[in-house]
């Protein structure tokens, strides 16, 4: 990122924990959408989401992101963009997408480069197998594919370094494809990568620098993950912003609409602006 670029700030609205974990999480049509108004309203750019059915249980349904991804850009201008399903052939997994890609409501797209285990913490004594998040590398060609034949923007979670690797390489075999987007994922409970911890931020920063150069996209966030002391060092270093309840730690009493107010005044305190969806849809 250039010097003083404006920062685009993400919002994850909900995440696919349900409100055992995140209580304050918007779960209906009509919440997700009230929310990623708000979120857009205060500067959000980039509004991230997944689906619940009428009994609360998270569901991989076309219909129910139309409506959302809809009803959003009916109030405000936001890059807004669904989850992939965690599990599943590649037919099923990619059938959704496919159908908001034909309806032309697709900007981003969920692509990650590589598979990873995730256990928390407090399960390790349980003998759990957590979630083990398979994408094999033949989902991951399809995804980069779809967003190269339709300019949609591959949105990577990087929950390795190995994932910074491998993205790289699969992307630079398709010349036509927008310039991905590179997630940081930590977490402080969630045994994957690294804590939202600086000297963390500062090897993800040279890696990147040394795999894509100086202008390389990428974002910090996480999982069960507290990351407001990196936001300053990061934006330092040429990251974006996510923030949002699916990413923040377990049970946290704050709402979508205070984590992106708290992460505006920090990059602005930093010296920096937003960028606006405008801004965001120039990037390579």
């Amino acid at each position: 990122m250039k010097n003083n670029e404006p920062i685009c700030l993400e919002v994850a609205l909900n995440g696919a924990a349900g409100r055992a974990f995140q209580p304050n999480i918007p779960l209906s049509v009509n919440d997700i959408v009230a929310e990623g108004i708000a979120c857009a309203k205060a500067g959000a750019s980039v509004i991230h989401l997944h689906v619940y059915d009428d009994d609360d249980q998270p569901v991989e349904d076309a219909g129910l992101y139309r409506r959302v991804i809809e009803g959003i850009r009916e109030q405000v201008d936001a890059i807004v963009y669904p989850t992939l399903a965690l599990h599943g052939d590649m037919r099923a997994r990619f059938e959704p997408i496919e159908r908001l890609i034909d309806w032309g409501l697709l900007e981003w797209m969920v692509v990650d480069p590589g598979s990873v285990n995730i256990l928390h913490r407090t399960q390790v004594l349980s003998d759990s197998d957590g979630i083990l998040y398979a994408n094999p590398v033949s989902h991951i060609r399809y995804g980069l594919e779809l967003c190269a034949q339709h300019s949609i923007r591959p949105a990577y979670a990087i929950y390795e370094p190995g994932f910074v690797r491998l993205g790289v390489e699969l992307a630079n075999t398709l010349s036509s494809i927008p310039a991905p987007i590179y997630r940081l994922m930590f977490s402080d409970n969630l045994l994957f990568g690294t804590r939202p911890i600086d000297y963390a931020l500062s090897f993800y920063a040279s890696m990147l620098n040394d795999e894509l150069g100086s202008e390389s996209l990428w974002m910090i966030s996480g999982l069960d993950a507290e990351i407001t002391s990196l936001i300053e060092p990061s934006i330092q270093l040429g990251a974006h912003v996510r923030v949002g309840l699916e990413d923040a730690p377990f049970g946290s009493r704050h709402t979508n609409i205070e984590l992106v107010e708290s992460a505006v005044d920090l990059i602005e305190a930093s010296g920096y602006s937003l960028a606006t969806s405008s801004d965001v849809r120039t990037w390579p």
